[in-house]
Formats: structure tokens, sequence, C-alpha cells
């Protein structure tokens, strides 16, 4: 009998549509504080978003690069065609979800978190040295300053001790730490009660936010504005996801949704790890063979 050819994870194409299935809803779905095709802000535009995902897919999925070299070389494709940051966030979670996907048994939900959680096993110290490198020239405003391993010193030993050190403070660093379990667990659960109750991916997205929001003090605010005002939007979360659960038609969620993006781009408030959050548990959902 013949030996059978070594199975090579979720094909290429169906990880290309994932990424860009996941950045366009990013845009596309209308979420408070981020900026939307309905809803500008910030000082960029949807378009920026959708050109910077255009831009970083080829070395996203470049099946030869690291984790690292994933991460850096996309923040340089984006930087070069939008000259800001706009997916920093987006490109750390995803670019170890999108190695899984190459290395999966299958396309399910168990079988890609098996083979994340073996690449971040096996992460190097220069996967760390040019993740470092990334947030740097990126320049987020924050995320690893931190004593022991500021993004502008020496990198640490691996990825995963530089993650560990700014986890109090960066939910982006708590999920590489835990093994994307908020992405695998809250994430997934959101966007199936979501897309199960109203039949709309759209919606789905929405609600996968909210429930984010809800849960999580977004660490973005916190770094820019600090925890307590983190901790208020928070809050202001969990009453509009209490209200929208209630609500029978997608349609009818426009008004409180305006509402709280209104009330959030006045004080210039961006729940962007929200947002990042959100994008990565899309991207799980779309190769998964829920997507």
């Amino acid at each position: 009998m013949k030996d059978q050819p070594a199975h090579r994870g979720i094909p290429k194409p169906e990880i290309e549509i994932a990424w860009y299935e996941a950045c366009r809803l990013d845009v596309a779905v209308f979420k408070p504080g981020n900026v939307s095709l309905a809803s500008p802000g910030h000082d960029m535009s949807a378009e920026d978003f959708l050109t910077s995902a255009a831009v970083s897919l080829p070395p996203m999925v470049n099946p030869e690069l690291g984790v690292g070299a994933r991460v850096l070389a996309a923040v340089r494709a984006t930087r070069a065609a939008v000259g800001c940051n706009t997916n920093l966030g987006i490109l750390l979670l995803a670019a170890p979800i999108l190695k899984a996907a190459e290395h999966s048994d299958e396309a399910s939900v168990p079988a890609i978190w098996r083979a994340l959680k073996a690449v971040l096993a096996g992460l190097t110290a220069a996967d760390a040295a040019e993740v470092y490198r990334a947030i740097a020239e990126a320049a987020p405003g924050g995320l690893g300053e931190v004593e022991e391993a500021s993004v502008h010193s020496a990198p640490p030993a691996t990825l995963l001790h530089g993650m560990a050190l700014a986890q109090a403070r960066d939910r982006i660093a708590y999920e590489f730490v835990h093994d994307f379990a908020g992405v695998f667990g809250l994430g997934q659960r959101s966007l199936n009660e979501g897309y199960a109750r109203w039949q709309s991916i759209d919606a789905a997205v929405q609600w996968c936010f909210l429930s984010w929001l809800a849960d999580t003090p977004d660490s973005h605010i916190a770094r820019k504005y600090g925890k307590a005002l983190a901790e208020s939007v928070r809050a202001e979360a969990v009453r509009l996801a209490s209200e929208i659960k209630a609500c029978e038609n997608p349609p009818d969620f426009e008004r409180p949704l305006a509402d709280f993006d209104t009330k959030l781009k006045a004080r210039k408030v961006n729940p962007g790890t929200t947002a990042d959050l959100t994008v990565a548990s899309t991207l799980v959902w779309w190769l998964s063979d829920r997507g």
C-alpha cells in the first residue's frame, strides 16, 4: 500500500478568503468607536484598513515565514501603503492563527486551536526580535513598554516571555500567554450565538464586538486614557448588549449603536483592542467549518 501524502493543513486559497473576510467585516460592520465604512474617525478611513489588509496579505499567508517575520513584513507593507498604524493588533493576533491554519488537521475550531498551541510553543528568539521591531516601527503607543522589556530595548529570550511581562496591561499579550483562550472561547461563542439568533454575519460580528467590550475593559483605551474610562466604556457596553439582545431585528440595533459611536468619537475614544480581538475571532470562525 502506498504511503498517503502528509496533510498540509487548510488550503491556502481558503486561508486567504478567511483573512479577506475577517478584515472586510472589520470595517463593513458598524462597531461603536471604530472606523467603518459608515463612520470614519480617528484620522483614518475604512479605505485605509482595506488597503492595509490587501498589502499585508502576501506576508501574512506566506508559509515560508515565521510568526515574527510575517508581522514585521506586514507592518512595513502597511506603513508604506497608508502611512500609519491601522492593523498592528490584528497582525499580532492573526499571524499565529494563520500559521496554525496551515498545519491544522482539519478546518474545525478544536483542530485549529490545537495547531495554534503548537505554534505558540514553538515561538523563537527570532520571533521576539522581529515582533519587537514591528511594534517599535508601528509606534502604537504603549504595547510592551514595561520596565523589564520595553520594545525599544533588547527583546526578551522568547516572545512569550515578553508577552507575559505585558499581559497585565495589554489584552493581546494576555491572549498569547493564555493560548488565545478568549478568541477560541468568548469569540467563537458570541459569533455562533449572534449568527444563530439573527442569521446575519454582520449582526454576529457586532454581537462579538459588544461581547468582548462588555467582558473586558479595552486595553487600548486604558493605555491612552486610564483604567477608569476603560471600565466606564465596558459598563456602557454591558447596558447596550443587554438592550440589543432583546432586539429581534438587526436594524433595531442602529440607533443605540450610533448613539454610542457618537459619544465615543466625540471624546476620541477608540476601543481598538476590542476590534482587534473581534477580527481574530472572526478569522478563526471563517477558517473553521462554521465560516
